[in-house]
C-alpha cells in the first residue's frame, strides 16, 4: 500500500513539473526581449577599448635591429684614428660604434631578460626556477582579490552605485512597457486561459490534493460551527438526505471547480487589464523591495573569495596571457626602451662629461616644457 502511494506521489509530482514547465514555455515564447525592436533602458554596453599600438613603439622596434648592424659593421670599420677638438675637448671616435652598439643591446638584452622572467619558466625548474608570478601566483591573487574587494567592487560601492543608475526603476519601466504589449495578445491571454483551465483540473484530479482542502474546510466548518448547534444540525441533516458524508460532498464539489474555472476564465482578461496598473501604482514599493533584495544578495557576495577563487583555477598559462594581453604594447616598449637607454648609456661611456651636459640639458628641457604644458593643460580644464 506504502509502495503505492509513493508510486502515486512521485506520478502528481511528475504531472505538476510538466504542468509548470508548460507554464515556463508560454512565459519564454512571449516574453522574450526582441534585441533588434527593444531599446536597452540602460546606457548601451561600451565596447572593449582595444588596446591602441604605442606610437613610440613604431619607432623603437627597429632599434635593436639597427644596433645588431651596427656591431657587425664595428668589425669592418670604427672611426680607426678618428678624433676631434671642440671648445678644447679633444673626442676620439675610434671604436664608438662597438662601444654605443654593445650598450644599446645589452640594454634591450637586460630588459627582454627581466620581462620573461616574470613569466618563465612556467613550471619550476631544478636549475632556473621560475617565473616571478607563476611562483606567487596565490599571492598574487590574494592581493588582487583583496584590492578588488577593498577599493574597486566592494558591497557599499555597488549599492551606491545601483541607486545612483536608478536602474531598477528604468528596468521596471521598460519591463512595464513590454508587459503591456505582451498581455495585449490574444494569443497569449488564450495560452494563458488553456494553461489555467490544465492545471485547476491536474490538481482536482490529485487525490492528495482533495484531501488536504477538504481537511482544511473541515476543520474550518468545526470551529465556525463550533457554538451553532441548529446549523450544524441542519448541515447534518442535509449531508444525511444526500447519502454522502460531508468530506464525500465537499470533494465531490472540488470536482466541479474545474468546470467553474471555465466559464468564469474572462475574468483572467481583466486581471490582465489590470495588472500593469497595479503595478505601476505600487512601482516605489516595488523598486524599494527590488532594491532591499538586491542590497541583500549583494551584501552576502564575498568578492575577496571569488577574485581570489577565481585567479587560483587560472593555471599557470592562462595567468601569463591574461596578463599578457592587457600589457603587451607596454611590456613591449619597455622591452625597446631598454635599446634606446642602453645606445645613450654608451655615450656615456665613451664621453662621460659632454654626453652627461648634453642630457641634462636635453632632459631638463623637455621636463620644463612638459610642466609648462600640463599648467596650461590644467588652466584650460578648469
Amino acid at each position: 500500500m506504502k509502495i503505492d502511494q509513493d508510486h502515486i506521489k512521485t506520478k502528481d509530482n511528475k504531472e505538476n513539473n510538466e504542468l509548470f514547465s508548460g507554464l515556463g514555455d508560454i512565459l519564454a515564447r512571449y516574453l522574450k526581449f526582441d534585441s533588434s525592436r527593444e531599446e536597452d533602458p540602460i546606457s548601451p554596453k561600451k565596447q572593449a577599448p582595444g588596446i591602441e599600438k604605442l606610437r613610440i613603439l613604431s619607432f623603437l622596434k627597429p632599434i635593436p635591429w639597427f644596433l645588431t648592424g651596427l656591431f657587425l659593421f664595428s668589425f669592418y670599420w670604427d672611426f680607426p684614428g678618428s678624433s676631434l677638438t671642440v671648445w678644447g675637448l679633444e673626442l676620439q671616435f675610434d671604436g664608438i660604434l662597438r662601444i654605443v652598439s654593445v650598450s644599446g643591446m645589452i640594454g634591450f638584452l637586460t630588459n627582454w631578460i627581466a620581462i620573461t622572467m616574470l613569466f618563465r619558466p612556467l613550471k619550476k625548474r631544478p636549475l632556473l626556477g621560475q617565473g616571478l608570478i607563476p611562483a606567487h601566483k596565490e599571492r598574487i591573487a590574494y592581493r588582487l582579490a583583496h584590492a578588488v574587494s577593498e577599493d574597486l567592487i566592494n558591497p557599499k560601492l555597488i549599492n551606491e552605485k545601483i541607486r545612483e543608475s536608478e536602474a531598477i526603476s528604468r528596468y521596471r519601466k521598460f519591463t512595464l512597457l513590454h508587459l503591456q504589449r505582451i498581455t495585449r495578445k490574444e494569443e497569449f491571454r488564450q495560452d494563458l486561459k488553456n494553461w489555467l483551465v490544465g492545471y485547476i483540473k491536474a490538481q482536482v484530479q490529485n487525490h492528495e490534493f482533495r484531501t488536504k482542502v477538504a481537511d482544511y474546510i473541515l476543520l474550518e466548518l468545526e470551529d465556525a460551527l463550533q457554538d451553532k448547534v441548529l446549523e450544524k444540525a441542519a448541515l447534518k441533516t442535509y449531508s444525511f438526505f444526500r447519502g454522502q458524508s460531508l468530506r464525500e460532498f465537499i470533494e465531490d464539489l472540488l470536482q466541479h471547480i474545474p468546470v467553474s474555472a471555465e466559464r468564469n476564465i474572462q475574468y483572467v482578461e481583466e486581471y490582465l487589464d489590470d495588472l500593469p496598473v497595479r503595478i505601476n501604482n505600487n512601482s516605489d514599493k516595488l523598486d524599494e523591495v527590488i532594491l532591499q533584495v538586491l542590497n541583500r544578495l549583494v551584501n552576502q557576495l564575498n568578492v575577496h573569495e571569488l577574485v581570489e577563487e577565481n585567479l587560483k583555477r587560472y593555471d599557470e598559462q592562462k595567468l601569463e596571457t591574461m596578463i599578457r594581453n592587457a600589457t603587451n604594447e607596454q611590456l613591449k616598449t619597455i622591452q625597446y626602451l631598454g635599446a634606446l637607454l642602453g645606445t645613450i648609456g654608451g655615450f656615456v661611456i665613451w664621453e662621460p662629461l659632454l654626453s652627461m651636459s648634453i642630457l641634462a640639458v636635453l632632459f631638463g628641457g623637455i621636463y620644463l616644457i612638459d610642466k609648462k604644458l600640463f599648467g596650461d593643460l590644467r588652466i584650460t580644464n578648469k
